[in-house]
Order: structure tokens, then C-alpha cells, then sequence
């Protein structure tokens, strides 16, 4: 019964989940750990562009440490969104930033959001920097 429930749900617009994503890059939302306990699933991984994996409390304990120095403006575009299932869709994009030293960072991203009763929220996220761009 639950499952027919859940198909009834509207499916999210790309508006909706774009909002949700853009949360997540605001220096407020990045500071506040009830913001992003409620943004991210409980079994969130985040594949870094670094290599390095990361799950829910190390990255919520880096987000709630950063100083917001050091790094101008992430601008992202070219944002599609797919459903993957009746509950998950995949956001894709591209950000850039300049960085105080003046390089420019382009980075292709990926999100999978997860339908969690009434919201949604991020089961996994991956970033990885776009070779040939930064200058």
C-alpha cells in the first residue's frame, strides 16, 4: 500500500531539486548541521573530486568547519535531471569558481536525490574537475 502511496507523490520538477542542490552550495545552509542533517540521507556518500569517499558525518563535520574564505562565487549551469526510479532522480550540472589565487575551477557534478517520505534528499553526490579547463 505504501508503494502505490508513493507513486501517487508528484514527481519533482527540475525547479525543485535544483533549489534543493543550490541549498547546499549557500554558506548558511553549509553552516547549520540541522540544514544539511535535513538535505542529506542518513546513508549520503560523496565521491570527492580528490579521490577521497565520504559519508554523512565526516562531510557534515568538514561543511560545518569551513570558513567560507579563500574561494569566490560558485556559479552552476547546464543543470538535467532524470528519473532513475519511482523515488530518485539524477541531477547532473557544471560549476565554476575562481579561486583567490585567480585559477578557475570547472567541475562536472552528479546528485542522486531520494524520495524520504515528504522531502527530498541527497543519497550521493560526486564532483569531478573538468581536465583542459582551469586556467
Amino acid at each position: 500500500m505504501s508503494e502505490a502511496v508513493a507513486h501517487e507523490e508528484p514527481f519533482p520538477d527540475l525547479a525543485d531539486i535544483k533549489s534543493l542542490e543550490e541549498a547546499l552550495h549557500r554558506p548558511e545552509v553549509r553552516r547549520s548541521r540541522d540544514a544539511l542533517e535535513g538535505l542529506l540521507a542518513d546513508n549520503f556518500v560523496e565521491f570527492g573530486a580528490s579521490g577521497i569517499v565520504y559519508d554523512r558525518a565526516t562531510i557534515i563535520d568538514l561543511l560545518l568547519q569551513e570558513d567560507g574564505g579563500g574561494e569566490g562565487e560558485l556559479r552552476a549551469s547546464n543543470y538535467a535531471l532524470a528519473a532513475i526510479s519511482d523515488d530518485a532522480v539524477l541531477l547532473t550540472y557544471e560549476s565554476e569558481r575562481t579561486q583567490k589565487d585567480g585559477v578557475r575551477r570547472s567541475v562536472l557534478r552528479s546528485s542522486i536525490w531520494k524520495r524520504a517520505g515528504d522531502r527530498w534528499q541527497m543519497l550521493f553526490h560526486q564532483g569531478t574537475i573538468k581536465r583542459g579547463f582551469n586556467a
